[in-house]
């Protein structure tokens, strides 16, 4: 059964850090794309990061040089380093599978940045 479990969410001051983990089960990280997203009431979610089975990251603009993305194969684990974090970043993070024609999400993690 295919699983995914957020967790380092909480309460930052701005340009302060935060590590978000997806544990997954399952499946294995290392074969598949996983992708961390964000939502705020009312608005729409959005990609921040993926890494590719082949390792390849990308990531949205607004995060580029804060964020990193990364993966423990070991531990099927997929990590989100955020850094100098801003008000803005304030939402509910997701990670994502996608794993044999399927899409699979966690339940989310709140980030809320202080001003």
């Amino acid at each position: 059964q295919v699983q995914l479990v957020e967790s380092g969410g909480g309460l930052v001051q701005a340009g302060g850090s935060l590590r978000l983990s997806c544990a997954t089960s399952g499946f294995t990280v290392s074969g598949n794309f996983i992708g961390w997203y964000r939502q705020v009431p009312g608005r729409l979610r959005e990609m921040v990061a993926g890494i590719s089975s082949g390792g390849i990251t990308n990531y949205v603009d607004s995060v580029k040089g804060r964020f990193t993305i990364s993966r423990d194969n070991a531990e099927n684990t997929v990590y989100l380093q955020m850094n100098s974090l801003k008000p803005e970043d304030t939402a509910v993070y997701f990670c994502n599978a996608h794993h044999l024609n399927d899409i699979y999400w966690g339940r989310g993690t709140q980030v809320t940045v202080s001003s």
